[in-house]
């Protein structure tokens, strides 16, 4: 017999989790991005089998942010990468709010968090994810040999980029500001 719980998250909870994010960002200044990647890759590897929907779900948008910065043709800019391993640090701190050991409810704090990241970056994920699309669909293709593999990735990284930045500008502007945390 499954069991549901539902929960809502006020904005005075919500800004909890940001405070968190925030200190752990802070506390992880000092780690290099191959060991907030590792950290990051470490707990959806822990994920893997008996948890709650909710954590499973959420944990495929955690290994869609490491992909955005492993991917190589990507080419992610500067202050979006910034931005995706500064939500990634949170991952690195070993005391987090609910320790990851305790049956069922460890990793809910890590679900939330990452709901909130992907939430924040929402901009940046549609567009990587559509670029992935895009490059699976024009492997496939036989087009034009002139046109290299770099020169089509490239043109539709560049329009990507560029509406992931227009959209981010748009939302700011209609919030007054874009926080990351």
């Amino acid at each position: 017999m499954a069991f549901e719980v539902t929960f809502e998250l006020k904005e005075s909870d919500l800004e909890h989790f940001r405070n968190v994010m925030r200190q752990s960002k802070s506390g992880a200044k000092n780690l290099a991005e191959t060991e907030i990647l590792a950290n990051a890759k470490s707990l959806s590897a822990d994920v893997k089998g008996d948890v709650p929907a909710f954590v499973s779900e959420r944990i495929h948008k955690l290994e869609t942010l490491v992909a955005m910065i492993e991917d190589s043709e990507w080419k992610i800019p500067e202050e979006e990468r910034a931005d995706v391993l500064s939500a990634l640090a949170y991952f690195s701190d070993p005391e987090d709010l609910v320790p990851d050991h305790i049956p069922v409810l460890g990793f809910l704090d890590d679900a939330i968090m990452i709901e909130l990241v992907a939430e924040e970056l929402k901009d940046d994920i549609e567009a990587f994810i559509e670029f992935c699309s895009y490059r699976t669909r024009e492997e496939a293709r036989n087009g034009d040999a002139t046109v290299t593999r770099d020169d089509w990735l490239d043109a539709k990284r560049r329009e990507l980029h560029s509406r992931m930045r227009n959209r981010r500008t748009s939302r700011r502007s209609r919030s007054g500001f874009r926080s990351i945390f």
